[in-house]
């Protein structure tokens, strides 16, 4: 099991800019949701986005400290509409 705030500061690493939100699913630790905002998403695909993320928490999940990530990835114009 990893810390909600560990998963943050993993994806933070990766992407210095991004505003992420990290909740836990079910209760035991280990299956996650994370929605992120970076402007390093910008033209790329939600698959490279999402491989970005995923390469910042490969240690984690690697363990199993992460069994299961959902992901939301966004970019801060994107977010913006979504929040409209």
């Amino acid at each position: 099991m990893v810390a909600l705030a560990q998963v943050e500061d993993m994806i933070k690493a990766q992407l210095p800019d991004a505003q992420v939100v990290v909740r836990d699913l079910t209760g035991g630790g280990d299956h996650l949701e994370a929605i992120v905002v970076s402007a390093e998403f910008e033209g790329k695909t939600m698959i490279k986005q999402h491989q970005l993320v995923y390469g910042a928490v490969q240690d984690a999940m690697d363990s199993e400290a992460i069994h299961a990530l959902a992901l939301k990835t966004y970019t801060p114009q994107a977010w913006e509409t979504a929040q409209g």
